[in-house]
């Protein structure tokens, strides 16, 4: 699988295997309950606000290294900053081969532009056994 997602222009450069994964944090009001005095019905102001961060990490083993950041969305727009910030760690001269789920987002045919020193490698769905950066979140 992975030979096949290589490029002919990165053939005979070294490869590098990338782990890539988002995860979404935030915080999100909850029900509020209050002690009161039997039959009376106290007010119980509760926060209704709620707001997320994406958290887009990917980690390379082999040189211990890895690339992350913290975007408002997860979208094609901010998984190309990502692959960009990938694309800026692989080593001079090396190849990248990314390993990632089938998320929305990480399909090419829409806005999703990829580094030239990066290739995509699409995981089979269910599975995230295979993808070892799952087990940072």
């Amino acid at each position: 699988m992975v030979a096949a997602c290589i490029p002919a222009r990165a053939r005979g450069k070294p490869i590098e295997l990338w782990c890539q994964d988002e995860a979404r944090v935030g915080q999100q009001g909850t029900l509020t309950h209050v002690w009161a005095a039997r039959g009376t019905r106290p007010r119980a102001p509760r926060d209704q606000r709620y707001d997320w961060a994406y958290l887009f990490g990917a980690v390379c083993p082999a040189r211990d290294c890895g690339a992350a950041l913290v975007l408002p969305k997860a979208d094609a727009e901010t998984m190309t900053l990502h692959l960009a910030e990938i694309g800026r760690n692989v080593g001079p001269g090396h190849h990248a081969v990314v390993a990632l789920d089938g998320a929305g987002w990480h399909k090419t045919g829409g806005r999703l532009r990829v580094p030239g020193n990066i290739s995509l490698l699409k995981l089979p769905p269910y599975s995230p056994e295979l993808n070892p950066v799952e087990n940072v979140w």
